[in-house]
């Protein structure tokens, strides 16, 4: 069997062209198993490592707080590109389980860099819309750059931290990664956990008739995940060392829209609803500026909020209608 050496480095086969390998830590997370299926789609050699064990192909349990369990992923295999999505999630699991998100969010990442350093791989670095923080203008990437920010919980610092990480190890070891700012993800494969985010909580405590509150002073943009996967995958083809992109959509929703939404895809009335002004500690309105990845990454949000909460309600109602649960029972 012939080999040559192709442009990009990948090696082929008598002339077939070897997909780029490719791991995304946190691979079994929600957007994370939803990356894993959009890089298969386009063709990729898609690898995921999570804290669980898993009967999946091309999965390796790892822990990134823990050196040796990276250590030996890498050495054990080699990767083209790292998206590295591993992470402690949330505000209020930050507060309640600082340990774990210091030491998955600081340590973790700097685990992977060092193995960057190492093995100079390219990284996508999944970061929050969190890190602007009390900031309360138009949100465009440089305003980190020109502004004091002040970051308003362990979760935002810890992501904020992150990418000062990520910097810093560009200039010392001249590492290559593309940090990416989140604003309002969600769709199909958010768990409800207590501490997962607003959505998949109201659309758990609507189905359960159990009360939730809504805050009417806020706004948030929607994202669909499958909107977003397309984008992250595109970076692939278009990889700018050091640059750093908002995915925010254009569109401000009030959360008590959102609400309703929800409420009309489950049949329900907002009798359990709880109306409050605003919440303390929170941004009332983020504003991103996406144009960015609009213009390097074809960026476009395809799925509007009616269809995208659609999806996500029916694919509720398949995990945790409690009356499906009695039945059963």
């Amino acid at each position: 069997m012939r080999y040559c050496e192709c442009l990009n480095g990948l090696v082929c086969r008598e002339g077939t062209r070897i997909s780029k390998r490719v791991l995304v830590t946190g691979g079994l997370g929600f957007i994370g198993s939803n990356l894993i299926r959009e890089l298969q789609t386009r063709g990729y050699e898609a690898w995921a490592c999570d804290l669980m064990h898993s009967h999946q192909q091309n999965y390796v349990r790892c822990d990134v707080s823990k050196f040796s369990q990276v250590e030996r992923l890498f050495t054990e295999h080699n990767f083209d590109y790292v998206y590295h999505a591993a992470a402690e999630y949330g505000r209020w699991n930050g507060e309640d389980y600082y340990e774990n998100l210091w030491q998955t969010n600081a340590i973790g990442t700097k685990n992977i860099l060092r193995m960057q350093e190492k093995k100079k791989f390219r990284m996508i670095f999944f970061g929050s819309a969190e890190v602007y923080g009390d900031y309360d203008g138009v949100m465009r990437e440089e305003v980190m750059d020109t502004i004091p920010i002040k970051q308003m919980n362990d979760y935002a610092i810890s992501k904020w931290v992150n990418e000062m990480q990520i910097l810093n190890s560009e200039a010392m070891f001249g590492t290559e990664t593309v940090r990416m700012r989140l604003f309002n993800v969600y769709g199909v494969g958010e768990h409800y956990t207590p501490y997962r985010g607003w959505i998949p909580k109201f659309i758990y405590k609507a189905m359960h008739d159990e009360p939730y509150t809504v805050y009417l002073g806020h706004k948030r943009t929607l994202e669909y995940v499958d909107d977003l996967c397309r984008a992250f995958v595109n970076i692939i083809d278009n990889f700018k060392p050091g640059e750093v992109y908002n995915f925010g959509g254009e569109t401000q929703y009030d959360i008590k829209y959102v609400s309703d939404l929800i409420l009309r895809n489950l049949n329900k009335d907002d009798s359990k609803v709880i109306y409050k002004e605003g919440e303390p500690f929170t941004t009332r309105i983020k504003t991103p500026d996406a144009s960015k990845a609009r213009k390097d990454l074809n960026f476009k949000l395809t799925i509007d909020p009616e269809e995208g909460m659609r999806r996500t309600v029916e694919w509720f109602k398949t995990l945790y209608d409690p009356q499906a649960s009695e039945r059963n029972f």
